[in-house]
């Protein structure tokens, strides 16, 4: 066969997606598969079955990442793509399964075909991706980013630790410390997904060929000020800290313009005001911000100037302000080799596709630590994801499978 006739077997990978979508799925329809739940390890029963099906190496890493292996070779670095299968409460059916099934269904097909590879193709689905206990496990393990400190204090927002969720299947969290490889191992990782944003599906374009991965800083802030009566306190003798925070949420869109780039957004998703009672003067606001950038140096200057603008208006208002960091990710561009492979297998399968910026964080962020990554996007209807109301159609989902395929194939071969 011609390697640009290569094609996905669409109603052999169809049927995985149902089957997946079935496992863990409740009467809201949402799909509950958090990291090592019963849910989580049914659809990790069944995805190593169909890898056993389809005649593929069956590898258990000591953070629980599956990989399917085609052509696997000692001491010849592999391509992989992959994601995960785990989800959030109610999620829908393809955040991360579908680079999972996509990915396994071009092993499948590449094996089928007889196409002769240089390189060992992996298949692999990571665990907890969506943080569970708070990271990105299986694709930190892969990247020797785990530590005994981080196995022996993650837990859930429940209480539950890592290290008990783990061991109530037979498994040791320990071992995650040797699931780590070697930059020379892997000679590039590929990431499709689900756009989880509203860009491609108002194009009208089937695949996004994903240019960078966005970097975050979230911040849990705090405006204190003075708790007083609604109706004794006029409005001149305040110090009021939801009008602090109003204030400063109204210069967000300045603070953008002025320091960020197209790629820039910024999000207050959460507020309490104390005490939080309709009669009394707000003396602390507690917010959420998150501030997002494909660039590292205009994350840092949007970092600098909201706090300026904070402290500014703390100092105007009376209010005292602090702010702790919850969490910090740089961004990643992806890597040219993969880029121009996807870029090839799109022109060769004559699909419409645009170059695109990823909203949101992924293992291949983690994974470009230690090997080229990149990333393909088809879209999402409406942007939806997370939800039940998370779709793509069918004809998407095939077009962007087989630029997968065709890209593991031109990274292979």
């Amino acid at each position: 066969m011609s390697t640009d006739n290569l094609r996905i077997d669409a109603e052999r990978l169809r049927t995985d997606i149902d089957q997946l979508a079935s496992i863990g799925r409740r009467e809201d329809q949402g799909i509950y598969r958090m990291a090592f739940s019963d849910g989580d390890m049914q659809a990790r029963d069944w995805l190593m079955q169909r890898i056993n099906d389809a005649g593929l190496s069956l590898y258990q890493d000591g953070a629980a990442n599956i990989h399917a292996r085609l052509g696997w070779r000692e001491g010849v670095a592999s391509v992989m793509a992959g994601s995960h299968i785990d989800t959030v409460p109610g999620a829908g059916h393809l955040d991360g399964a579908l680079g999972v099934l996509c990915a396994l269904e071009a092993l499948r097909a590449l094996k089928e075909a007889g196409t002769g590879l240089k390189r060992p193709v992996e298949a692999i689905a990571f665990s907890d991706e969506e943080g569970r206990f708070g990271g990105l496990f299986g694709s930190q393990a892969l990247a020797g980013q785990v530590t005994p400190g981080y196995l022996h204090s993650a837990r859930d927002l429940n209480g539950v630790t890592l290290v008990d969720a783990m061991a109530a299947h037979g498994m040791d969290a320990r071992a995650a410390l040797h699931a780590q490889r070697t930059a020379d191992s892997i000679h590039a990782y590929v990431e499709l997904h689900i756009e989880q944003g509203p860009v491609l599906d108002r194009q009208g374009v089937s695949v996004g060929i994903v240019d960078a991965i966005t970097g975050l800083f979230k911040w849990q802030a705090t405006l204190t000020g003075t708790a007083n009566h609604a109706g004794t306190t006029p409005m001149n003798m305040r110090t009021d800290a939801f009008q602090g925070l109003t204030e400063f949420a109204t210069q967000i869109d300045r603070v953008l313009e002025e320091h960020g780039s197209p790629a820039s957004v910024a999000t207050i998703g959460r507020v309490e005001l104390l005490p939080g009672a309709a009669n009394v003067v707000p003396g602390q606001a507690v917010f959420s911000l998150d501030v997002r950038d494909t660039d590292a140096s205009t994350l840092a200057r949007l970092g600098e100037s909201l706090q300026r603008t904070l402290a500014a208006i703390a100092r105007r208002r009376g209010l005292m302000f602090e702010y702790e960091v919850l969490s910090e990710i740089a961004p990643v561009p992806c890597a040219p080799l993969v880029r121009h492979a996807v870029e090839q297998s799109v022109e060769t399968l004559g699909i419409e596709a645009t170059h695109i910026n990823s909203g949101a964080a992924h293992d291949a962020q983690v994974i470009a630590s230690i090997a080229p990554a990149g990333m393909i996007f088809v879209p999402s209807k409406e942007g939806r994801s997370h939800s039940a109301a998370e779709w793509t159609a069918w004809n998407d989902i095939e077009a962007g499978a087989n630029v997968l395929l065709h890209t593991l194939q031109r990274l292979a071969g």
